[in-house]
């Protein structure tokens, strides 16, 4: 097991009402294009280009709600940033399934996370075909919009509209039966971005990609690890990809007889440690080391130190995943284990591995200012519950200052929820005389759910001063439901004036 967590605290009393946070599950079936009206606050005026945002944005279909969100359809968000004004658009991503589901009106396609197909068990045996939701991650790289799910292939969309041009194999790139993740990296000093795709079985295949800043892959390497992988995210170094290999085990047999969804069927075993693997960029041989038991969904950083890495990680004492009756809706939260930020310190030539707990708050969705990707750091950034410990929903944006050990927090409770940070760096703002800034110059966009409104706010905080609350509300006329991952491009892509 992991060295022991800071319990989560009984006596603090909730921050928030689960109804409150239940607001933030609805559907959202409409789709909006508009110039956003209702400003509190200022909207910087250096802040340009285009906040691109994915999550399930339908969490019922034909009246059936799903078993879990991360079964639902992709929706797109853009927020374009231009001449001191925003303007705000959502698509769903038109897939093959999404498409079919919405012309029968009902569910046609079994959830990974457990959404079942009508009928029972036997309307479930044995189909294992999967819908491409596009619901995770979206980015602008190479001249093209990439809706990403890490269960298949992108899915183009149009930049300025939004609109579905289909599921791209990247040129050839990926053959029927590939998969491409949903956390590419961007490496700043080789301007590359860097991303793979993950094939697990009884072993496990990786391939890692290197893209160049005109979408050309440049480098791939392919990699194996023995037993079976559940891995969402990795994390990067200017000699390394790096993967924790889960302690989870696989039973597909309640898959297979339509009994669970995918998902369902990992279990985590205590017992057995979190493998580490340093896959080099430039190909050669794996490294392995193991470190005592957790779960990794996402890392917020790893750089190099001589013969050491360290990459920094929210760990979980545990799978944080929901049981097969439990309605997701109606969670407690207090009875999940917290997602918490940690250290993890691995030395090349003696093979030890070290953790070191960075902050007890449950946290997650970590960010950094994007130069910094790969490299020495020392400010962090991530979504967090508002009370310093035990387990609950996302409610503030935490500052840690890695160097001096303190940290800047800003909430939204009791109402309001957040969702994952987005740093925009400011380099007009960076001072010579203090080295701070050049990791602190900028600003992070969050997307919030208001449940005062039951609708959605899109916040701007400064980065070198998160305690002092948003500079701008952006109040759109309507909720986006809780959504995953985001990336901002200093383009526009509108071509017409506000």
């Amino acid at each position: 097991m992991m060295p022991t967590l800071n319990p989560q605290a009984s006596a603090n009393l909730p921050t928030y009402s689960l109804t409150d946070w239940q607001g933030g599950t609805r559907s959202l079936p409409d789709e909006y294009d508009y110039w956003i009206d209702e400003v509190t606050g200022e909207i910087p005026p250096g802040l340009v280009g285009t906040l691109f945002r994915n999550g399930p944005g339908l969490l019922d279909i034909g009246g059936v709600a799903l078993k879990h969100p991360f079964d639902g359809d992709g929706m797109i968000c853009a927020f374009t940033f231009k001449d001191g004004q925003v303007h705000f658009r959502n698509r769903y991503v038109q897939t093959t399934g999404y498409q079919a589901e919405q012309q029968a009106g009902k569910i046609l396609y079994r959830g990974v996370f457990g959404t079942p197909k009508p009928g029972g068990w036997l309307n479930n045996l044995f189909d294992m075909k999967l819908k491409n939701i596009a619901n995770t991650q979206v980015i602008y790289w190479g001249a093209k919009l990439l809706a990403l799910w890490e269960a298949a292939w992108p899915y183009q969309l149009n930049p300025a509209t939004l609109e579905t041009l289909g599921e791209i194999n990247l040129d050839g790139l990926l053959k029927p039966g590939d998969a491409f993740a949903a956390h590419p990296r961007l490496d700043p000093q080789q301007q590359r971005l860097v991303n793979f795709s993950l094939k697990p079985g009884l072993t496990t295949a990786v391939r890692l990609f290197e893209f160049a800043l005109d979408g050309r892959c440049v480098l791939e390497q392919d990699y194996n690890f023995p037993g079976f992988a559940f891995i969402h995210d990795f994390a990067l170094t200017p000699n390394y990809g790096i993967f924790f290999q889960n302690p989870v085990q696989l039973n597909p047999i309640p898959y297979l007889l339509g009994f669970k969804g995918a998902a369902e069927c990992l279990s985590f075993n205590p017992q057995h440690p979190t493998h580490i693997w340093l896959l080099p960029r430039l190909g050669g041989t794996p490294l392995h080391f193991t470190m005592p038991a957790c779960f990794v969904f996402h890392h917020a950083n790893a750089f190099e130190l001589g013969d050491d890495i360290v990459v920094d990680s929210i760990c979980y004492e545990s799978f944080p995943g929901l049981d097969s009756d439990t309605n997701y809706r109606q969670v407690d939260f207090a009875s999940l284990p917290p997602g918490q930020l940690w250290r993890i310190r691995i030395n090349k030539t003696s093979q030890a591995v070290t953790m070191n707990q960075l902050d007890p708050r449950c946290c997650e969705f970590p960010c950094l200012h994007p130069n910094y990707v790969g490299q020495p750091y020392r400010y962090l950034y991530t979504a967090a519950a508002d009370n310093p410990t035990g387990n609950a929903p996302l409610q503030g944006i935490l500052r840690l200052d890695l160097e001096t050990q303190t940290q800047e927090f800003w909430s939204a409770a009791p109402r309001g929820f957040v969702t994952e940070p987005v740093f925009v760096p400011d380099p007009t703002r960076i001072n010579p005389e203090d080295s701070a800034s050049q990791e602190t110059a900028g600003w992070l966009l969050v997307l919030t759910y208001e449940a005062s409104r039951q609708k959605s706010d899109l916040v701007i905080l400064d980065a070198a001063n998160v305690s002092q609350g948003p500079l701008a509300r952006l109040h759109l006329k309507h909720h986006i439901p809780y959504g995953l991952h985001g990336t901002f491009t200093p383009q526009t892509f509108m071509d017409s004036p506000v």
